[in-house]
Parts: structure tokens; sequence; C-alpha cells
């Protein structure tokens, strides 16, 4: 690695989701100072209130508003695809020279709707695999945070460019299991592959890790959806193919059966899924290659029918 310059001291989390509030968690286990909560009005005055539970135990992060100001020297961003032009202007005041930004959202657009913003230079590619945080209200459980995949495009181990040599020195020093792939473009689209498939037909017929695991036909749905990815991959040159869909399958074998996708959780409390970042992604890029996507498609028919229903 090369030699860190402008060491990153804490990361700015925005979103504290399941998945912003596990990895806060985590830095301030190790370093309680090296991480700060973004959040205004109401949540702002309700995690001061509350806190945040993690595992049966109350945490209180340092909080910032998106009024406060002062560069952050990494921002974090979890939210939810539909969330993220407002997370945009809430984090514009932390945003300064030094800063980077890395994304944990789902989706393979967060890096480019970020980077319209802030500057391409600012934006390497980010996403976190493997962590099975389930968040009720304000109670966040898990046993895994899995890893944070991060990089440029393509990547070669001790020559990584200066922004990916310091977030993995954060990273390393404040206890985050962590990646950097030699194609983060890949690594991003095989992501995207899987929530296309698992997250969206889980959320359709309610199903934990083990309707897949099991289960024949839940699986060939989820494969189908996952193939009309791989298609587009091939015709976008990002490098899937039909063994990322067994490697998929020999991942799956080792999750808990019984816990639950972030989209079958969003279903089953009534909250906006993200059903445009995944089937809505795919099928307008297929509509753009000339590709058809008819099972995305109809899983996309069925989520916005579902959400309709759970909004009454």
């Amino acid at each position: 690695m090369e030699a860190v310059q402008n060491r990153i001291r804490s990361a700015l989390i925005v979103g504290a989701g399941a998945v912003g509030a596990a990895v806060a968690g985590l830095i301030a286990g190790r370093d309680p100072e090296a991480v700060c909560v973004l959040a205004g009005g109401e949540r702002l005055q309700r995690y001061r209130r509350d806190g945040f539970i993690l595992n049966g135990s109350r945490r209180d992060f340092p909080l910032a508003s998106p009024q406060d100001g002062g560069e952050a020297d990494l921002i974090i961003v979890a939210v939810k695809a539909h969330q993220l032009a407002q997370a945009i202007k809430d984090m514009k005041a932390h945003v300064g020279p030094g800063t980077l930004v890395l994304s944990l959202m789902n989706g393979i657009t967060s890096e480019e709707d970020l980077a319209a913003s802030f500057g391409r230079e600012k934006v390497p590619y980010g996403m976190i695999l493997g962590i099975d945080a389930v968040r009720e209200g304000n109670d966040t459980r898990f046993s895994s945070t899995g890893k944070v995949f991060f990089g440029d495009a393509r990547n070669t181990e001790g020559a990584w460019s200066p922004r990916i040599s310091r977030i993995a020195e954060f990273f390393a020093r404040t206890g985050v299991a962590h990646v950097v792939p030699p194609d983060m473009v890949k690594t991003l689209w095989y992501k995207f592959m899987i929530n296309v498939g698992i997250n969206q037909v889980s959320a359709i017929i309610r199903g934990t890790y083990r309707a897949f695991q099991s289960g024949a036909d839940a699986a060939a749905v989820m494969d189908a959806a996952m193939r009309e990815v791989v298609a587009l991959s091939r015709e976008m040159g990002t490098g899937l193919e039909e063994a990322d869909i067994a490697a998929w399958h020999a991942a799956l074998a080792g999750f808990a059966p019984g816990n639950k996708t972030s989209m079958l959780q969003d279903v089953e409390a009534g909250r906006k899924t993200e059903v445009e970042a995944f089937a809505g992604t795919v099928i307008r890029l297929g509509r753009e290659k000339g590709i058809p996507m008819p099972v995305n498609q109809t899983l996309s028919s069925l989520i916005r029918a579902i959400e309709g229903d759970c909004r009454g």
C-alpha cells in the first residue's frame, strides 16, 4: 500500500438504518471519536433522546446536522435509493476539498449520482456484502457485519490510488473488515445480480433465506431474474457470467435460514422498497440495449402492487 497522506480521522454516517447503524457501532467500538451520524429535524431529536439499540445495548454516537457544516474526512452513505436525493442535499455542507464519499447502497447507480454532485474524484465504488442486520424501529440486530468492498474500477495490490489507500488505512485502524477487489465493477454488479434475484423474490413470497436454500421453485425464479442481469452485464461489458450464479448459490448455502433480505424487511414494515433500483434499473438498461426483461418486468409489477397494498 502506498504511504497514506491526509489520514482519515473519522467517518460521517449518512443513513443510520440497519447497515449504517451497524457500521457506526463497529467503528465506535474501536474508536468512539472516529464516527458521527448525520441527522436533522425530528430524527436528530429522536437520536438524541433514544440513541441507537444495537444487539440489545444502547449506543449514543456523536451527531451532526445538515446545517452544522464542517468538512468530513469520509462520508459513508447507507440510505435507500429513493432517499439519496435528500441525502445529497443534507451532506453538502460537510463535503470539502479533501472529503471522500463511499456508498454502501444497493444497486449500481448511486456512485454516478454522488459523483454528479461532488465530483468523480471524491467517489470510489463501494458496497457491503454479508451483513445480516435487521432493523425494527430503533432496534438493530445482527450476527455478522459482513465486509465492505470498495475501490477504483480496477485495483492492483500494492499500487492502490491515494484515495483507496486512505479508506483502507481507516478501516484497518477502526476494525471494519474490508476488501479491495481487482475488478470492483464486476464485484458491484455481482451484488446487484444477487439483490435483483433474492431480494425481489423474497419480498413477493415473504420468504426467508430458507425458501431459496431448500425450495426449488423460489430458487428457479431467483435464477431467472439474475440471468437477465447476466445478459445485461455481457452486453455492457461488466464481467458477469453464468458461473457467478453458481457462486451465489454456494454462498447462499451458508446464510442463516431464518434471516430476511432487506426488501422483505421493508415490505413487512410497510416501507417503500428499492424496486426501482433493482428491477427498474434492469428494465431501463435492457430497453436501452434492446434486451427484453420479462422476469424483472413481472417482479416490478408485483412488488409495486404489494407496496400499494401495504400503504392501503
